[in-house]
């Protein structure tokens, strides 16, 4: 299992950013995918998730709103759009996979917001 997270930057407050999660080494189609981010010295926390058909969506209440998951299962990719970012937003982001023995993580992306 490889999970590549892309898409990280530095950006000024109240732009967006999409962040692209590609998968290989399992059935991403039928696959429930996660975003996690973690702040400096903060706990990793969930951010959005998505089902494997893209029909069922969840996301934090901090980022209802304002940040869209979504996939392309003929990609095997899992994407993260977030509008309106702030300096809050700032953090390392992941994708990650759970399959029947463990959790799979990318190596995470980092979006930093800043003026």
């Amino acid at each position: 299992v490889q999970l590549v997270e892309s898409g990280g930057g530095l950006v000024q407050p109240g732009v967006s950013l999409r962040l692209s999660c590609a998968a290989s080494g399992f059935t991403f189609s039928s696959a429930y995918m996660n975003w996690y981010r973690q702040a400096p010295g903060k706990e990793r926390e969930l951010v959005a998730g998505i089902s494997s058909t893209g029909a069922l969506l969840n996301y934090a209440d901090s980022v209802k709103g304002r940040f869209t998951i979504s996939r392309d299962n003929a990609k095997n990719t899992v994407y993260l759009q977030m509008n309106s970012l702030t300096p809050e937003d700032t953090a390392v982001y992941y994708c990650k996979v759970r399959r029947p023995l463990t959790d799979y993580w990318g190596q995470g992306t980092q979006v930093t917001v800043s003026s």
